[in-house]
């Protein structure tokens, strides 16, 4: 198998709140649905069972009015610490969050893997932009103050 680090997105951002807070935003469905995906995507949450082997199906709805039916599986959850998920329909990947206490506040190491080299070369340009309007979308979330831990 290729090397993780040529099949994968990387992104780093820095979250003035705790580890607990920015799990919290991850482990609740309604806030969730807030913040998932690029800018101008909205979320209905069909199933949002946050354990080892859960489902996670939702329909990401497009600004032009588009929806892209979703069924992730939750891989690794650690509380405060660790989120993964399995992309499982369309383009697979999986999704690693790690949330890393640093000064006052969390570094966010977000990780998409694909399974080959080619096929994250395809979509790179897309990916880097639509994860990086998630963390933007994930810090206006938590600047509201609603996901408070």
């Amino acid at each position: 198998m290729e090397p993780i680090e040529i099949r994968s997105d990387i992104r780093t951002k820095f979250f003035p709140a705790s580890p607990a807070k920015l799990f919290t935003a991850m482990r609740d469905p309604n806030c969730i649905a807030k913040w998932w995906g690029p800018d101008g995507f909205t979320n209905t949450i069909h199933a949002y069972e946050f354990v080892p082997g859960g489902s996670w199906r939702l329909t990401m709805h497009g600004p032009d009015g588009t929806d892209y039916p979703t069924e992730n599986r939750f891989v690794r959850l650690v509380q405060d610490q660790l989120f993964e998920i399995e992309h499982l329909n369309g383009h697979h990947f999986v999704l690693t969050i790690e949330l890393l206490p640093h000064g006052e506040g969390t570094k966010v190491m977000w990780r998409q893997t694909f399974d080959t080299a080619e096929h994250y070369r395809q979509l790179a340009d897309f990916v880097a932009a639509a994860n990086e309007q998630n963390l933007s979308r994930l810090a206006a979330e938590l600047a509201l103050g609603k996901s408070a831990a």
